[in-house]
C-alpha cells in the first residue's frame, strides 16, 4: 500500500507531518507515539493495520520527527489534543486512536475535550503513572545533551537503559529517531523545549486526564501494559479500572514501557485483536 505525507496545520500554526494510507472510507486507526519517539516506531502496526482492511493515520507529534518544534511552552497535553482533533477533522470515517505514552495520554485528554473515537487503545499509560518510572525516562532523554559521536554510542545508551531488549541489527529504525547537527554529532530528533517543565507539572496534568476515562461512556477501551514496565503499577491500573470499568487489559511478558519495541509480534497481536472485536475494518 503506498503512503502518502500528509502535512496537517495545527491552530497555532504547528506543522503536523503525517504518513497516511488505506481507502479513506475505510475505518481509520490513528497512531500517536510516545514522548521522544517519531512515527516509524508504528511501522510494524501500521502495515498490519492496513493489510486487514483499515486506513491509518501515523503522525508524528509536535516537536518530534518531521514536524515542526513548538518551543517552550508549546507542548502541553491541551495543545497535543488540538492536534489530534486537527487530523480527526480531515477524516470522514470513524476513527479509533492507539496511543503509546504521550500519545495515550493525548487520546484521554482528547476524550475528556469532547473527542468520541470509535476505540481507544493506551499502550502502558495511566491517568497516574508511576512517578519513578516517568523519572528515569527524563533522566535517559535529558542524559546525553552533547548527543552521540556515532551509532553505536546511541545503541550503548538504550542498552544500558533498556538491558533486557535485544541490541538492533538494523540501525536503519534508530537513526530515524537521530539527526546529525551542525557539529557533526548525532542528537535526538525531537525539540530540547519538550521537557522544559518539571515532572510534578506533568503528573498533575496527567492525572486530570482520568476526567478523560470517566468521559470514555461506551467507547471500548483497552490498556495494553508491558509487565516489566515501571510506569504503570497496580495502584494506576486499579485507579483507571475505578472510572473505566469496562476497560479491557492486555498484558505483554518480557516487556517494558516500550512495548512495541519490547515484544512488537505480540503487541500488534494484542491491538488487531481488540480492534477485530470492537472496531472492525469491515
Amino acid at each position: 500500500m503506498r503512503l502518502q505525507t500528509k502535512r496537517y496545520v495545527a491552530d497555532d500554526g504547528v506543522n503536523i507531518v503525517a504518513d497516511v494510507a488505506g481507502d479513506p472510507a475505510a475505518p481509520c486507526v490513528v497512531l500517536l507515539h510516545g514522548g521522544g519517539q517519531t512515527r516509524h516506531s508504528w511501522q510494524g502496526l501500521m502495515g498490519a493495520l492496513l493489510a486487514r482492511g483499515y486506513r491509518v493515520v501515523n503522525f508524528d507529534a509536535r516537536g518530534h520527527g518531521e514536524s515542526d518544534w513548538a518551543g517552550v511552552g508549546g507542548y502541553g497535553l491541551a495543545r497535543h489534543a488540538h492536534d489530534l482533533a486537527c487530523v480527526l477533522e480531515e477524516e470522514t470515517a470513524p476513527a479509533a486512536l492507539v496511543g503509546a505514552s504521550l500519545g495515550g495520554a493525548t487520546a484521554l485528554r482528547a476524550m475528556a475535550e469532547g473527542a468520541r473515537p470509535g476505540a481507544v487503545i493506551l499502550v502502558d499509560i495511566v491517568p497516574r503513572p508511576d512517578p519513578r518510572g516517568v523519572q528515569r525516562i527524563r533522566d535517559f532523554m535529558l542524559g546525553y545533551p552533547d548527543g552521540f559521536a556515532s551509532i553505536d554510542e546511541a545503541v550503548d545508551a538504550i542498552a544500558a537503559y533498556n538491558p533486557h531488549r535485544p541490541r538492533p541489527v538494523d540501525r536503519d529504525g534508530l537513526m530515524r529517531n537521530l539527526r546529525y547537527r551542525d557539529d557533526g554529532r548525532l542528537r535526538w530528533h525531537w525539540d530540547p523545549a519538550f521537557l522544559s517543565r518539571e515532572i510534578p507539572v506533568e503528573l498533575v496534568e496527567l492525572h486530570e486526564t482520568v476526567e478523560g476515562a470517566r468521559c470514555a461512556g461506551d467507547v471500548p477501551c483497552m490498556l495494553i501494559r508491558g509487565l516489566s514496565s515501571d510506569v504503570v503499577g497496580d495502584a494506576g491500573l486499579a485507579e483507571l479500572r475505578e472510572v473505566l470499568p469496562t476497560i479491557e487489559v492486555f498484558d505483554v511478558p518480557g516487556a517494558g514501557h516500550m512495548v512495541a519495541g519490547d515484544r512488537n509480534d505480540v503487541f500488534i497481536e494484542g491491538v488487531t485483536g481488540f480492534l477485530s472485536r470492537h472496531f472492525p475494518s469491515g
